[in-house]
């Protein structure tokens, strides 16, 4: 198992507001999380540290025994203790009132991966047959989708593409989704927020991962084809390969 990962603010914004954790925790034991905050310049910023940060520290606390016994319930606990931190803070700093955070966060376990999504940062598979994405966004324009009003070319373009409708931290219960992946080897899981699935199609992110180039380095040829388009948003990549 292999793992890597990068974060760039992108042309357009003066801060990144992204933050990730990449790990191996054991040979066949890998952990990552990706988070894209939202809330105005310093709330944002502070809503996907503090998220990131308490979820490892949560993570981290549990039993090694219990990460392999029960991942879901790892990464479930880790992210409530982070939507916690991240609604505490904003309910009692006026600079941080309304900030969240989206959460991705994949926990790898011998051939198996546990995912945790809230918001529209993504996981997808990718194997030599093709690629797939393994997590739901929260949002207007996936359930617009979903209910077969738009494809999901027009979501690309659409003028409420970026209005989420959920946020880890803005309530105080959190609403998570859990998913389930067995893997393969050479599968390559993709944990992205969407300042780069915005810029480039989920063709061309096969194309790199599988054709581009040394695995090591398809993390900063997906930022440069997102930066080469002008990178509006931050963006963020995250490769595991098995």
């Amino acid at each position: 198992m292999n793992i890597w990962g990068i974060t760039d603010t992108g042309v357009v914004r003066e801060q990144n507001q992204d933050y990730y954790h990449i790990e191996l925790l054991e040979e066949n034991v890998g952990l990552a999380v990706v988070c894209d905050g939202m809330g105005g310049a310093k709330a944002g910023n502070v809503a996907s540290h503090m998220a990131v940060e308490t979820f490892l520290e949560t993570a981290g606390a549990q039993p090694p025994e219990q990460w392999k016994n029960e991942p879901e319930a790892v990464l479930h606990f880790a992210a409530e203790q982070a939507n916690q931190a991240v609604y505490f803070r904003a309910s009692i700093d006026p600079d941080c009132r309304g900030m969240g955070t989206t959460m991705v966060a994949a926990l790898v376990v011998e051939q198996t991966a546990y995912l945790l999504n809230i918001g529209d940062s993504r996981a997808y598979l990718i194997r030599p047959d093709g690629i797939s994405r393994l997590t739901r966004d929260h949002s207007v324009v996936e359930a617009l989708v979903a209910r077969g009003e738009i494809t999901p070319e027009e979501a690309r373009q659409h003028p409420q593409k970026n209005l989420i409708t959920r946020v880890l931290g803005a309530e105080a219960k959190l609403r998570a989704d859990l998913y389930r992946q067995q893997l393969s080897p050479g599968d390559v899981l993709l944990l992205c927020s969407d300042g780069l699935i915005n810029v480039v199609t989920d063709q061309e992110v096969l194309y790199e991962v599988l054709h581009g180039g040394p695995a090591e380095d398809c993390c900063q040829r997906l930022l440069d084809i997102a930066l080469s388009r002008g990178a509006p948003d931050n963006v963020t990549v995250v490769l595991l390969q098995m």
